[in-house]
């Protein structure tokens, strides 16, 4: 069931894009309108050679993955600055093939605290194959289940490398006792999985909004995405929606270069 909210999501190209002046600030607000601070729990550069146990699980400790594909540690990996998330054809010891994992090894880096409202920034390249690149929020605490994606992207999956995916999603909360989607799709004038860009979402009591490389995408009315969350970086395998990856395109890579997070300094 869907609710009539406010929103709007952008026809074309981006136009002007940014100039990028300070790594400080983010790409779409560089003269500091938000006046905004960096929030250290959940910025990280990957300039290490290993995921910093600190701020991030290599994998959820609440869920497996998206059947057949199980979120594996050993595809976690921290090289060369960035974070590579990986997919491969392969079967794990430790899949629990009875709970429907199987064939395929995916990837997941999980923050170990929750976020309530900001600005969120990454530098991400998407795998190119039929599996999922994503960067999203949930957290479901007994009381609320809700989730912010801020994209879902099949970049080597027919018909939808050039589909920037952004779902609002609720579960249930006090209020609201059956499940509800927002949906919406920017068409990007390239395949996204063929370079680096800048992708970001500013968080707020009254509104939701998605860049891509520092240009409004979409704008949402916060109506109820009130509730503190994990952040997530994953890689999932789509077969009813992208498709299952094809042999050749496997192992496939994405890798997110930095992610960048800031609040507002009131």
């Amino acid at each position: 069931m869907s609710r009539v909210i406010e929103e709007w999501t952008r026809k074309g190209d981006l136009g002007v894009i940014p100039k990028r002046v300070t790594d400080l600030l983010p790409l779409s607000d560089q003269e500091n309108r938000g006046n905004w601070k960096m929030y250290e729990p959940l910025w990280d550069e990957f300039d290490g050679d290993k995921l910093d146990p600190l701020k991030w699980w290599p994998y959820d400790p609440n869920w497996k993955g998206r059947q057949p594909g199980f979120f594996y540690p050993n595809n976690v990996v921290v090289s060369g600055g960035e974070l590579h998330l990986i997919m491969k054809k392969e079967d794990a010891p430790e899949m629990p093939k009875a709970e429907g994992y199987h064939t395929y090894t995916c990837a997941c880096v999980k923050s170990k605290t929750k976020v309530l409202y900001g600005y969120f920034e990454v530098k991400a390249k998407p795998m190119k194959s039929a599996g999922s690149s994503s960067f999203w929020f949930y957290d479901n605490d007994g009381r609320s289940w809700t989730e912010i994606d801020v994209y879902e992207i099949g970049g080597g999956a027919p018909g939808f490398e050039c589909e920037y995916h952004m779902d609002l999603h609720v579960f249930y909360t006090p209020t609201e006792k059956k499940p509800w989607s927002l949906h919406s799709v920017w068409i990007a004038p390239w395949n996204l999985a063929d370079d680096y860009h800048v992708y970001g979402l500013n968080w707020n009591e009254k509104t939701i909004e998605w860049y891509v490389n520092g240009v409004l995408v979409r704008r949402v009315r916060n109506t109820h995405w009130h509730q503190p969350l994990y952040m997530v970086f994953d890689t999932e395998t789509m077969p009813d929606w992208f498709g299952l990856p094809k042999d050749e395109d496997l192992p496939s890579t994405y890798s997110v270069q930095y992610v960048r997070t800031w609040k507002r300094n009131t």
